[in-house]
């Protein structure tokens, strides 16, 4: 009998420190765990959408020394302007570089306080645009990607009148 009992705890024994051994695989050590990247937070945009949506003269410039006269093209644009409707999920409808279909893009904000308009995702993607400035009647929009910036430019917006508002006629001088 004290051979089988030998036995019966030699294999109890083995068992125990099969069993310890499986538990302590499964446990990684601290050192070895690994941590996942924290995401940037999402940071809503200083522009909303509703300051967005309207009619728009367009025009762009590669130089910044041809900014002003593109706004007075993007003014005289008004009688075919851009109109940029609200999205049906809270965005703005607007194109896409090289593409003819609207898309409903996003007013993001950023980390460095910069907004951008572009598809969903984190600000300053490729596909985005940096909002360089907005007073309310002028947006001037900056492609992100360097090739598409250089074949589009700077896009300049100039808020038009609302449709069916007469055009503001200059007075004749008086003499």
């Amino acid at each position: 009998m004290g051979a089988v009992r030998h036995k019966f705890w030699n294999l109890t024994g083995a068992l125990a420190l099969l069993a310890l051994a499986a538990c302590a695989s499964n446990t990684p050590a601290p050192e070895t765990q690994a941590v996942a990247p924290m995401a940037e937070p999402e940071v809503p945009s200083s522009i909303h959408p509703e300051e967005v949506v309207g009619r728009w003269g367009y025009g762009s410039y590669h130089r910044p020394d041809d900014l002003k006269r593109t706004e007075a093209a993007a003014r005289a644009q008004c009688g075919q302007p851009v109109v940029i409707d609200r999205g049906p999920n809270g965005g703005v409808m607007m194109y896409l570089a090289d593409s003819a279909d609207l898309r409903e893009l996003q007013l993001k904000g950023s980390q460095s306080g910069k907004n951008y308009v572009g598809p969903p995702g984190p600000a300053g993607g490729q596909q985005d645009r940096e909002v360089v400035s907005f007073d309310g009647r002028t947006m001037v929009l900056r492609w992100i990607d360097p090739e598409v910036a250089s074949r589009y430019g700077i896009s300049v917006y100039v808020r038009c009148a609302p449709e069916g508002t007469a055009r503001a006629r200059r007075a004749a001088p008086v003499h």
